[in-house]
């Protein structure tokens, strides 16, 4: 598939997905959708993908949301149209199932759409010039998704002023991280991606399989009760155990050595004898 507005490049483990369209604001375009489902799947499938970064180019705006200028384009459709939300909505890692640790890099302006990327990651990294904003009901769209995301990441009252005073209201990237919102806040723009690729060279030290599964573990939490998701999380902390890094983890520390980790997350442990 030919990207347009988005680039997205894989080296050495770590996946970058970087919005690129700062003459429009990096917003989102209709057709794009298509494009962050093929690049969601590919994290999600490629072996070689053990963490990605969502960034965007420019120092600006992050995104400035849906292009509302290409709402009513022949590509509208991609976006708005009546179908279940697991059919319809493709633009964020949790949208798409992905399950490999995603970290957001945010400079500059983000609004509406663009906090897909922001709810929706494991990590949310940002500049000192980094601001957030919704500003659906301004343009006469229901904020909906992106603002469970936000509730889900912000005390309630923040959420909703974001959510009901639209462009009237910019948090700024300080504020953001005193709510938690924003998990590390870095100085400057330049500053941003280094802080980024760090965090994820650190996580690529880690079991693939484990840190899948304790992202799963740890999402499922925010969907069930305290209960039910101590259950799901003692399931799948027993599934990993069948599988090889779980013996190799223990060994290669024994050993005083790196790990050799396994990337196929169905791989099992060979039998002996």
């Amino acid at each position: 598939m030919k990207l347009e507005g988005v680039r997205y490049e894989v080296r050495d483990g770590l996946a970058e997905i970087t919005l690129a369209r700062p003459q429009r604001g990096n917003s989102l375009a209709p057709a794009m959708q298509a494009m962050f489902r093929a690049i969601w799947a590919d994290v999600r499938e490629n072996p070689d993908v053990r963490v990605a970064i969502i960034a965007s180019s420019g120092e600006r705006h992050f995104c400035t949301g849906f292009d509302v200028s290409e709402a009513e384009g022949e590509d509208s459709d991609e976006v708005f149209k009546d179908a279940p939300l697991a059919e319809a909505v493709h633009w964020s890692p949790h949208q798409n199932d992905v399950w490999k640790p995603v970290i957001c890099a945010v400079n500059g302006l983000c609004v509406g759409g663009g906090l897909h990327f922001v709810v929706d990651s494991d990590i949310v990294i940002a500049s000192e010039n980094a601001a957030f904003m919704d500003s659906h009901v301004n343009v006469g769209m229901v904020g909906a998704l992106e603002n469970v995301g936000l509730a889900r990441r912000l005390p309630l009252g923040s959420a909703l002023r974001m959510t009901l005073m639209g462009r009237h209201y910019r948090m700024p990237a300080r504020r953001a991280w005193e709510l938690g919102l924003v998990d590390e806040l870095v100085a400057t723009p330049a500053d941003l991606l280094p802080a980024a690729r760090e965090m994820a060279g650190v996580m690529m030290q880690n079991s693939p399989q484990a840190m899948a599964l304790s992202k799963r573990a740890v999402w499922g939490a925010l969907e069930k009760g305290y209960g039910e998701a101590l259950e799901q999380a003692w399931e799948l902390l027993k599934s990993h155990w069948s599988h090889p890094d779980f013996l190799e983890g223990p060994r290669a520390f024994a050993e005083k050595r790196e790990p050799r980790w396994n990337p196929d997350p169905d791989a099992k442990v060979e039998e002996e004898g």
